[in-house]
Parts: structure tokens; sequence; C-alpha cells
């Protein structure tokens, strides 16, 4: 399983850079919305829509939401900060059932899992499009974004295996700890100043701030689809990267971080 995960990383990081180092914003825009579309293929099996007209009619109202997204003004600061408050919003009430869990009723509806589905992936993907899209620097943003990610969860892992003893959220991720959700915090607060020195914002303090909270709600979104898997009873979203599970498995971070992680950017940069 290991070899696996390693070789798929792999072949895929680079690719992923390439990506964003090379594509413009539409061709960007476009290879995440194959990435989202798949994504809504695996959600269809997490909510219990059923194969078939109903699952391709969900991955389409998905491309559809993305299709309007793309259509908002790319400096429109307030209508952006407007959509990604909703998304914040949002992501408070799936903190609330990831700690009410497995109490509560609306994981019982199909509706609302359809309605669950449409808040992660349209808005993550439009985030990291509108972060892509910045001038100039956008795509080490998106870049840096990713990375920050990647290091917290590492230094989560490793945090866990050292000193994890206290659970996080038994009932939703039992192998989580509170050892691994403090290294997280400080490993993402330490690439934070790696984001300081090689991005240069102009607010150094409020960027260090913005980071731990994105930190913070890249673990939110980790247990908000371990949450809906164990609803569902699966162990994986699905089997399409071998070693790593599915789609979701490998995003299911990104989609609170991005969303979080643009909206802290449009606040500091209107100095707020």
């Amino acid at each position: 399983m290991l070899k696996q995960r390693v070789i798929t990383a792999v072949v895929l990081v680079p690719l992923f850079i390439w990506a964003i180092f090379s594509l413009p914003n539409p061709s960007f825009a476009i290879l995440f919305a194959l990435i989202a579309a798949l994504g809504a293929t695996e959600w269809c099996r997490l909510a219990g829509i059923p194969a078939g007209f109903a699952s391709g009619s969900f991955s389409a109202t998905v491309v559809v939401v993305m299709g309007l997204m793309w259509v908002i003004p790319a400096g429109n600061d307030a209508l952006l900060m407007l959509l990604f408050g909703g998304v914040f919003a949002w992501w408070l009430l799936v903190l609330a059932m990831v700690l009410n869990y497995p109490n509560g009723h609306l994981l019982k509806s199909r509706s609302f899992k359809v309605f669950a589905g449409l808040l992660l992936l349209p808005p993550c993907w439009f985030a990291l499009v509108t972060l892509h899209d910045r001038l100039n620097d956008g795509p080490a943003y998106v870049l840096f974004l990713l990375s920050l990610i990647w290091v917290a969860d590492s230094a989560a892992y490793f945090a866990g295996r050292q000193w994890g003893h206290k659970k996080m959220a038994p009932n939703v991720s039992p192998g989580k700890t509170m050892a691994g959700l403090w290294g997280a915090v400080v490993g993402g607060a330490l690439w934070s100043v790696v984001g300081i020195v090689w991005l240069q914002p102009e607010q150094s303090l409020g960027f260090i701030g913005l980071c731990m909270v994105t930190v913070l709600f890249s673990i939110l979104g980790d247990l908000a689809e371990s949450m809906f898997k164990r609803n569902a009873g699966v162990k994986d979203s699905g089997r399409l990267l071998p070693g790593h599970g599915g789609v979701l498995d490998r995003i299911d971070s990104i989609t609170a971080a991005a969303p979080i992680f643009v909206l802290g950017l449009l606040l500091l940069e209107c100095g707020l």
C-alpha cells in the first residue's frame, strides 16, 4: 500500500506542478473542473444517489454550478467575499455536525447530501481558479496553498504517531489525535514563514494567522469526508488512485481549505 501511494504521488505531483505554472487560467480551470467532475461521481456513492440518470444529473449539476461561478467578474471582491463568506458559514455547520456525530438527522437526508456535494466541490474549484488568476503571483499562491496542506498533513501524521493518545473525533475518524492536530498547526505555522519569504505578502502576521486558520479548516475538510464515508459505510470514496483511494480522498482537505484561504486573502487585501 505504501509503495503504491509513493508511486502515485511521484507521478502526480510533478504533473500538478506543471499544470499550475504552465497552463493559462482557462485551461487550468478546465483541468480542475474535470477533477471536480470525477469527485462528483464519487460523491454520488457517499450521498446514496443511484447510478445512472440520477448520478449523471448530479455530476452535470456540479458542472453547471461551476460554469455559473466562472462568469463572476474576477475583480468583484465584494461578490467574491459574499460567496466565500457563505461557504465559511457552511463549514461552520459541518463542524457542528462532526462534533455531534453520529447524532443529528441531516445525514439521513439524501437531499441534504446532494446539497452538501454542491457546497463542497464547486466552491473549492472556484477558489483555486480565482487564486490561480491573481496577477503575476497566482500560480505561486496555488502551489503554496497545496504545499501548506501537504506539510500540515505530514506534520499531523508524524506528531500523531509519536505523541498521539487523546482522540480528536473518535466517532468520525478514530485515527486522528489531538497531538496530530497540534502537529498540523505547528507545521503550518512554520511553513507560513516560508510563504512570507516566497510570496512576500503585505501583512506578514495576518498571513501567518490565515495559514493557521486554513490548516484548521483543511483538517475539518478531512473529518467531513470521513463523516460522510462513515455514514455511507464505505472506507474510500473510490479506487481511481492506487494506494490513495478516490479523488475525494485526495482533495477532501482542499475542499474546505481553498475557499477559506481565498476569503482570508481578500479580507487581508481589503485591510479587514
